[in-house]
């Protein structure tokens, strides 16, 4: 039976002159899967692979089951992965029905010793609108008229950096428990790691400081940890990016933007959004980005960094948006 480690709370302030541990640069799964030495770790999408890998350092395997180029919501499992969790001595996952394929997978993989981290445990979540097909408001910001969603809660709190050092906690704790031979290195590891999340958390609240109380547009519904940590509001045009929207859709997020005067709808880089281009050309209004981190190049999933690189791009991003 898989045993799911909850994140332990620290109160102690965590800083980076503490330590100078750098990550690995990961081996690929290839040389990683000949090697077969040190804990053998699973992850399954980008975020939580970065933070992973960010933790682990030089003490784990990490293995990311989901190519980077592929999102959670469109991924189909393989015969293949169940090969991979049954050879891993830990997975680590977002939780929150974001990898809706995980649970069969984990238990066909015939692995009684495998520890799964479910990394939203312990974390305060969010409704996602809800699924009766009427328009609804929440305190994110939030209106919706779909019948279906990502479920009862979002999914995405990676985008708010301190929920993201729970995440980290998680992870630590759950290695930690894993390879105690290796408990100095991760926990150095998530020292560094939660001190740049709260620093990066400190620098994006300082920038989105006079915008508070704003309004932005996103193409699927991604953004309400962001919003309700920085003071904002979240619309968007449909819950899951695999949805296409319907003529309330459109309408609902027009009304929206003219009544906001935002100079621009937030798209995704890993998304066509062609009624989203379309809908910004009718408003008079241009594209901008914001990245979720659901998907993204190799290169990216293999650099730590680049959680931090991507959310001070979406901020450049949406102070555009809101004219700054």
């Amino acid at each position: 039976m898989s045993v799911v480690v909850p994140p332990l709370r620290r109160a102690a302030a965590l800083g980076l002159g503490a330590c100078l541990v750098a990550c690995a640069a990961p081996r690929q799964e290839e040389d990683a899967a000949q090697a077969g030495g040190g804990l053998q770790v699973v992850t399954t999408f980008l975020p939580i692979t970065l933070f992973t890998r960010a933790v682990a350092g030089e003490c784990a395997t990490v293995t990311a089951l989901i190519p980077p180029s592929i999102g959670p919501h469109d991924y189909q499992a393989s015969p293949g992965d169940g090969t991979a969790l049954s050879r891993a001595d830990v997975l680590v996952k977002n939780g929150l029905g974001m990898e809706g394929f995980l649970d069969k997978l984990v238990g066909a993989s015939e692995n009684p010793d495998l520890v799964v981290i479910d990394t939203s445990a312990g974390v305060a979540t969010l409704e996602s609108p809800a699924d009766d097909g009427q328009s609804h408001s929440h305190d994110h910001g939030h209106s919706h008229s779909h019948s279906h969603s990502h479920g009862p809660v979002n999914p995405h709190i990676w985008l708010d950096p301190l929920r993201a050092v729970q995440q980290v906690e998680a992870i630590r704790d759950g290695l930690v428990q894993a390879d105690p031979s290796c408990a100095d290195g991760y926990r150095r590891n998530a020292e560094v790691t939660i001190a740049e999340l709260r620093q990066l958390n400190d620098a994006l609240a300082e920038r989105l400081k006079p915008f508070a109380g704003k309004t932005f547009v996103a193409f699927h519904d991604v953004a309400p940890y962001f919003a309700e940590r920085y003071g904002l509001k979240a619309e968007f045009l449909v819950d899951v990016p695999e949805l296409n929207p319907s003529p309330a859709d459109l309408r609902r997020v027009a009304e929206r933007v003219q009544a906001s005067q935002l100079q621009a709808l937030l798209s995704e880089p890993q998304e066509g959004a062609r009624s989203f281009n379309t809908l910004a050309a009718d408003l008079g209004i241009r594209i901008s980005v914001f990245d979720p981190l659901e998907t993204g190049s190799e290169q990216q999933a293999r650099d730590p960094a680049s959680y931090f690189e991507v959310m001070r791009r979406n901020v450049d991003n949406l102070v555009g948006v809101f004219g700054g």
